[in-house]
């Protein structure tokens, strides 16, 4: 093993047994580690700045003569005042924090070297705190860019770049071991080890601030690829014990499929067909539905249970919350009344004696299809003969929640897996967070199914948007109001959904107004959303919880306050409450101006747009992955070089480089994903 990997952080200079902890802590366990903790940033101190050409806005080193020296202000408002001249202007710095020591110790006349950002004050350009040391006319430029690097509590920027300049000189007496094969143009890992540590003078800050300098996409390249096999290695490990056969042996599918109202859609029969294909192997299925608000997954997800139950194999459908279980609980008990399937449901709100006959009847193998919450991969719930587990709404759960729930069987058998979300997830993310389950995509809606019209409109005009929503519930429609608090904020120019609730009562006379919010309990939410569906309100005032809701096909408008607040896959999620009957439908995006350029543009993408994977793709570039999936369900190392969807240019690039690892030369696997991941690899130990 190469001597870099393993040598102590105890062997540098500096590193006691305190530091060499809080280095631990944060998850540096060795000088190799220490290579790999790349800079955030860099900083330009490679060249002096006359002051006469300062520029606003840029961080710069200065020189000069101080010329004052000055307390302005009194009590808690003094500062600090120096001016610094050199000949060709005069520059103000400014400290808020000092102390008389610090003024009494300089003098006019003193010559000061100081690092700075710039501000254009009132007569002269300012530096507020700006660094600063003597000079005595031979002070030397430094010989590289200053990097910033990440850091925590206790670890000064100055300890990190002593620690990473006696890395880098073990480094160029050992370095690390190139683990990717050779390219043609490459930069070599030390090398791009070197320069990004300490970028010399004139480097391209502009490409290291875009994640674009040849050096940078190398690491990335090495990165992706650790996390590209890490994700292979926990599809394998999902696939080494054997899983049911699953055929339609009783013909229940066909059965369903021909019973229902409605011809499924060419998207539909795909998806299903892929499933079947997968369920017919004594493989685990690992398999993602990604699907557009509306699209029919459920009936997909049905037919898919189908094939389970009809090889005498129990089937295990889990959804996030108790109101989306129940309205799965009542879909597939319509859809198989006359099938004679035993449903079981279980859910937080199932106690007592009707929980304890719920887990004897899913132990002993009565009940074929179980749905519920999270509840059903507690401890307690055993399954006689689990053969498929159908997971909804995955943005909401953790992988390892998933794999609990797969793991819930008896034997050396595992269950089938079968994945859905109505968040259309990029390419980039899916080829990243994703890699370990095989993708379908429904990516056709159902004949009758008509876009969502949006418009933009300003708070200003609140009074006519009240008024439209009078109109459509005198009409007989129904319509959601979405807010983005619950409660009033001075500093978030947000209505709250309480005060917008008393606020529409108020307005609309006549119209029954609900309200629905995250601290209400499940058991309140459930019925206010239930007597909603049922027709008992026309009006439902909610914040987002109801962006995984219930099928309301009578709301044909939605309000949505503050929609610069959300990302554009929540609000895509959102405005997918509306648009489910045959009625053409509307969303309003009811802003709170001034509307900034940015949230401007955002908006327009959902004027102008209902393909929520466009949207998805939209998010994406302006969010980046952490907004756009969350970090619950990811599972994703915390890339220290990749950026997406800077690099995705290079995941294709990555598939065949960890094809090629794998096949030829396998010994590098693992070392390449302990480099990158060490105790973090993606999914350790599931």
């Amino acid at each position: 093993m190469n001597e870099i990997v393993t040598q102590s952080l105890e062997s540098l200079r500096g590193v006691g047994p305190k530091l060499a902890e809080r280095l631990r802590n944060y998850g540096i366990s060795s000088v190799e580690d220490l290579l790999f903790h790349l800079p955030l940033r860099y900083q330009d101190r490679t060249k002096l700045t006359p002051i006469g050409a300062l520029q606003d806005g840029t961080e710069v080193v200065i020189e000069g003569e101080i010329a004052l020296v000055s307390v302005s202000g009194g009590g808690r408002r003094r500062s600090l005042l120096i001016k610094l001249q050199d000949g060709t202007g005069i520059a103000t710095l400014r400290f808020f924090h000092f102390s008389m020591a610090q003024k009494n110790a300089l003098q006019k006349g003193d010559r000061l070297r100081c690092f700075g950002s710039v501000r254009r004050g009132a007569q002269q350009a300012e530096m507020i705190h700006p660094e600063y040391s003597r000079s005595f006319g031979n002070s030397e430029n430094e010989d590289s860019l200053t990097p910033i690097y990440p850091s925590t509590e206790g670890i000064s920027q100055g300890q990190w770049r002593k620690l990473t300049d006696q890395a880098l000189l073990i480094l160029a007496k050992n370095p690390p071991t190139e683990l990717l094969p050779k390219r043609k143009n490459d930069y070599g890992l030390s090398s791009a080890l070197r320069f990004l540590h300490r970028p010399p003078p004139g480097a391209d800050l502009q490409a290291l601030r875009d994640g674009s300098h040849p050096a940078q996409l190398r690491l990335a390249l090495e990165e992706l690829t650790a996390h590209q096999l890490s994700m292979r290695e926990l599809r394998a490990k999902s696939r080494e014990r054997a899983a049911p056969i699953l055929e339609d042996r009783q013909g229940l599918t066909k059965r369903f499929i021909e019973a229902l109202p409605f011809t499924p859609t060419d998207a539909q029969h795909r998806v299903i067909k892929e499933i079947t294909t997968d369920l017919a192997t004594a493989k685990p299925m690992l398999r993602l539905v990604q699907g557009d608000v509306g699209s029919g997954k459920t009936i997909v997800a049905a037919a898919a249970a189908l094939l389970a139950i009809a090889s005498g194999y129990q089937v295990a459908v889990m959804a996030p919350t108790e109101l989306l279980a129940e309205q799965h609980r009542r879909n597939f008990a319509n859809w198989f009344s006359d099938l004679n399937i035993t449903q079981m449901w279980l859910a937080g709100s199932v106690k007592g004696q009707k929980r304890e006959q719920a887990l004897a009847a899913i132990a002993n193998g009565e009940a074929s299809l179980v749905i519920g919450t999270h509840a059903l991969f507690q401890e307690g719930v055993q399954f006689a003969r689990l053969g498929l587990v159908i997971v909804d709404e995955q943005h909401r759960f953790g992988v390892h929640q998933r794999l609990a729930l797969s793991e819930k069987t008896t034997g050396e058998s595992r269950a089938h897996q079968l994945i859905m979300t109505a968040t259309p997830i990029p390419r980039t993310l899916s080829m990243v967070a994703y890699a370990d389950l095989d993708c379908s995509i429904i990516d056709e809606l159902p004949p009758g199914r008509q876009p969502v019209g949006t418009v933009l409109i300003d708070n200003q005009r609140r009074d006519e948007v009240i008024e439209r929503v009078a109109h459509a519930c005198r009409d007989g429609r129904q319509v959601y109001w979405v807010c983005t608090l619950i409660e009033d904020s001075d500093t978030l120019q947000a209505q709250a959904a309480e005060s917008s609730y008393a606020e529409l009562a108020d307005a609309l006379d006549g119209i029954a107004v609900a309200l629905v919010h995250g601290r209400m309990k499940a058991k309140e939410k459930d019925a206010v959303m239930s007597a909603f569906k049922a027709g008992e309100y026309q009006l439902l005032v909610a914040t987002t919880v109801i962006e995984v809701g219930v099928d309301v096909p009578n709301a044909t408008l939605m309000i949505i306050e503050n929609p610069e607040r959300l990302g554009l896959a929540q609000l895509h999620q959102l405005r997918g409450r509306v648009g489910r009957g045959s009625a053409a439908s509307h969303c309003v995006l009811l802003y709170q101006s001034p509307l900034g350029q940015q949230s401007r543009a955002r908006l327009q993408v959902m004027r102008e747009s209902n393909d929520g994977f466009y949207i998805a793709e939209e998010d994406l570039r302006q969010r980046g992955p952490g907004e756009v999936l969350g970090t619950r369900q990811t599972g994703l190392m915390e890339f220290r070089v990749a950026r997406l969807p800077e690099h995705e240019h290079l995941l294709d690039e990555v598939q065949n480089i960890a094809e090629e690892l794998q096949v030829s030369q396998p010994q590098a696997v693992q070392p390449l994903i302990r480099r990158w991941a060490g105790d973090r690899q993606a999914f350790a130990n599931v």
